[in-house]
């Protein structure tokens, strides 16, 4: 009995000093992991822009009259060729008939006159007239003519203000608020237009970038660089078109070069007017190593990075980091495809720390070159 009860107390001290070793140990540090990934990165030149109408029309009245009517609704879309007000015509009618009779008048006069030139010539040259009265009907004859050129264009000019009377619309695009109403006196010398139309199919993103970016634009220019546009920076739908202009010179305030580019917006989806996060893209990197941005870390030797060795320690990686595109590094050196770097938890590790994996850190849904 006496000796069940050393045994026994043997074991227990033997027990409680193994939990004060194992309670005194290092505590496994809990992380979030990726792995490096070798995958297609596009370089891409971040920018802010923003949208404008290919064309913009300030519609305005060229004859003076009443407006009688109004064809279309604020913001319609409307085509090229399509009437958008209408002027009261009847000022415009009266005038073109008159100019019209006055023509007629003098057709006839001018007939008459150059009959009477024609036999003069006949009679001057058997001497029953002189040449002087011969002269005088020839002169009467031309002026006539010169008459009827000017009765011509009297009533071209009448039937030019009669089609101004309707106003139609010299571009497709979309209508903006309206200025007059009907029932207004419209008069040609008013500066301030009817309606503005913008024409937002296709429609254009203007935005600027550093000078230095300039010889790669040009560089690859022969192709079609994409442009990616977004109304914010944690938007992931993005618009994508391609660019259709760069300026011929660089602005000397700013120092950066003015771009634009072009979209179909069939689905509307820009609007004049409005900020615009930008990407262009001028070419695919193929095989880039990345690793989330977050993996990475600032220090006073540079940037650098844990990776999560074999046997469940973690140890500090210089990088260096070649640039940035969405979500993830492009790292030059100092990592491998297929290593696990941490992304959570990295302010509690040091060199050499065990950690404890907790879970593994998403993929970014889209790096430019997945599109």
């Amino acid at each position: 009995m006496k000796l069940m009860t050393i045994a026994a107390t043997v074991s227990l001290t033997l027990a409680l000093g193994c939990a004060r070793k194992g309670a005194g140990g290092p505590a496994r540090v809990p992380v979030t992991v990726a792995h490096v990934e070798q995958r297609a990165v596009p370089f891409e030149i971040p920018a802010t822009g923003t949208a404008e109408p290919v064309q913009t029309v300030s519609v305005q009245a060229q004859v003076t009259g009443v407006l009688t009517h109004v064809t279309f609704h604020e913001g319609d879309d409307v085509a090229a060729g399509q009437v958008l007000f209408e002027i009261d015509p009847r000022l415009f009618q009266a005038a073109l008939d008159q100019a019209k009779a006055m023509l007629a008048r003098d057709q006839a006069q001018h007939q008459a006159a150059e009959l009477d030139a024609q036999r003069y010539a006949q009679l001057v040259k058997e001497d029953y007239v002189t040449k002087s009265d011969y002269d005088a009907k020839r002169a009467a004859a031309d002026a006539l003519q010169a008459t009827l050129r000017a009765d011509s264009a009297a009533v071209a000019n009448a039937a030019l203000n009669l089609e101004w009377a309707t106003i139609r619309a010299p571009i497709p695009g979309r209508t903006g608020r309206l200025l007059v109403r009907e029932g207004n006196l419209v008069r040609a010398s008013n500066p301030d237009p009817l309606v503005i139309i913008n024409q937002i199919h296709p429609i254009l993103v203007r935005f600027a970038v550093p000078e230095a970016n300039l010889a790669g634009i040009q560089r690859y220019r022969r192709n079609r660089l994409p442009v990616l546009v977004s109304p914010s920076k944690t938007d992931t739908v993005f618009t994508e078109g391609v660019l259709s202009f760069v300026d011929n010179s660089v602005d000397t305030t700013t120092g950066t070069v003015l771009l634009k580019a072009e979209f179909p917006n069939r689905d509307n989806a820009l609007w004049p007017g409005e900020f615009l996060n930008v990407r262009l893209q001028l070419y695919i990197e193929d095989s880039a190593v990345v690793v989330p941005s977050q993996a990475v870390m600032n220090g006073q030797q540079g940037t650098y990075l844990f990776v999560v060795n074999q046997d469940g320690t973690a140890r500090s990686q210089a990088v260096a980091v070649e640039r940035t595109a969405g979500a993830y590094a492009v790292i030059a050196q100092g990592v491998r495809a297929g290593e696990e770097v941490v992304t959570d938890g990295q302010l509690r590790l040091v060199s050499g720390a065990a950690v404890e994996v907790k879970g593994v850190a998403e993929a970014a849904r889209e790096l430019g070159g997945d599109k």
